[in-house]
């Protein structure tokens, strides 16, 4: 495996993705690039056997699928991977500028999912996502990117917080505003914004835009074996699957690459994994062979869906916050993951798959599960298999600092988990 060239492209790809929009929009790049054909939810759907396709929803979620060149009373169903494009942030509310002491002009802006507050601060920042438009009486979008260090969120010094050292409680309605720049000086907060997105400021109708770190991802270690980046969850996983999903034939199962939104903030949308996303992808295929809905509870009986959302290595100063007998670890290979009261799906005969996956795709896989007493987090595989019951697993990709600004994870892993998918798609 070429560890260092996949490691090189996955954080181009994170660079180059600071938002949710902008990482499905490079993941459709991708799909294009390999010959994907790009579908519209808007219109109706001609597929051909032997072809490839990729849709998106919201411009936030994306699935990309590769049909068998054979017979659809052939095809065995559908072999899955499922990931999200979204990370903590702060995003900006409307009428987002504040002003203090008449001078300094800060944003207002609300947590996205459950970051760790105190990493965002004292670096450069900047605001990413998409601007509504108005254009010949139509609403239409168009992403932006300010991309120049243009936000600080600053501390306060040590000599107004004796006691800074001993923890602090940070209000997010307070402490965590981004400082834009001064009320008398240069331009406002959305003409900045027109100005990197190309339009005209009045025509502006309204904005998703979100914060992001300016620190670019990079390889670390004494030998290089650590890659330290923003948004490794879950971009790492997204990136795998779909250059897995791109890189192999399907034989007798429809491979299918699903990137979803708002996992974060629960799923509960209508490009997240709680929506009707996946079921309708998969009905549109149906209808489009003119199949009957049999025919497709029969596909789905027979899929298989990994949900790939990254894990918790073990931490080299904080040892005892993992399980005792289950310790993944950097550049361990892909992680399994458990959970005994089903907040992950996987269970004996999905493990057994995947564990076979890496034994023929020879990739390391470890497991996981939370210590009886402390409470794990969620993800979208239990939540989308409530829509279409599958079989399914989850793995992940191990990782220090889970939802911090800059997350740790092995040089190694991206290639590991790249080439489990392609093994799964091969099948």
């Amino acid at each position: 495996m070429n560890f260092e060239k996949e490691t090189e492209k996955l954080l181009h790809f994170i660079d180059e993705s600071p938002t949710a929009f902008q990482a499905v929009k490079n993941l459709g790049d991708m799909a294009e690039k390999a010959g994907f054909a790009e579908l519209k939810e808007t219109e109706e759907w001609s597929l051909e056997l032997g072809k490839s396709y990729y849709v998106k929803r919201n411009d936030s979620s994306i699935a990309a699928f590769s049909i068998p060149d054979r017979e659809p009373e052939k095809i065995k169903g559908f072999h899955m991977v499922a990931a999200h494009s979204d990370s903590p942030s702060f995003k900006v509310k409307e009428k987002a500028e504040m002003t203090a002491e008449n001078l300094y002009v800060r944003l207002n802006v609300e947590k996205y999912g459950g970051m760790i507050l105190s990493t965002w601060l004292d670096r450069p920042l900047s605001v990413a996502g998409r601007v509504s438009l108005e254009k010949d009486g139509e609403v239409i979008t168009k992403l932006v990117n300010v991309d120049r260090d243009l936000l600080v969120i600053p501390n306060v010094a040590i000599h107004m917080n004796r006691d800074m050292n001993k923890g602090v409680e940070y209000n997010p309605q307070i402490d965590m505003l981004p400082l834009y720049g001064e009320k008398e000086n240069g331009k406002g907060f959305l003409a900045t914004v027109a100005e990197a997105a190309g339009v005209e400021e009045k025509d502006i109708l309204s904005y998703d835009l979100f914060l992001y770190t300016r620190q670019k991802g990079t390889v670390i270690g004494g030998e290089g074996e650590y890659i330290l980046s923003p948004r490794l969850d879950d971009l790492q996983c997204a990136y795998s699957a779909m250059r897995a999903v791109t890189k192999e034939t399907p034989k007798d199962y429809i491979n299918l690459c699903l990137v979803f939104d708002n996992e974060e903030v629960g799923s509960g949308t209508r490009q997240g994994a709680d929506s009707t996303f996946l079921s309708d992808v998969m009905e549109r295929i149906r209808e489009s062979f003119g199949k009957s809905e049999g025919w497709l509870q029969a596909k789905i009986a027979g899929s298989f869906l990994l949900s790939a959302d990254n894990a918790h290595a073990v931490h080299p100063g904080h040892p005892e916050k993992a399980d005792p007998t289950n310790r993944p670890v950097l550049n361990g290979g892909v992680v399994l993951k458990f959970h005994g009261s089903q907040k992950y799906t996987t269970d004996a005969v999905s493990a057994a798959y995947v564990k076979l996956l890496g034994k023929q795709a020879d990739v390391p896989v470890q497991t996981y599960t939370n210590r009886s007493d402390i409470l794990g987090g969620s993800t979208l595989g239990n939540i989308s298999t409530a829509h279409v019951s599958v079989p399914s697993a989850d793995i992940g990709l191990p990782q220090l600092a889970m939802h911090s600004a800059v997350e740790t994870a092995g040089m190694k892993d991206t290639a590991y988990a790249v080439a489990l998918m392609r093994e799964f798609y091969k099948k």
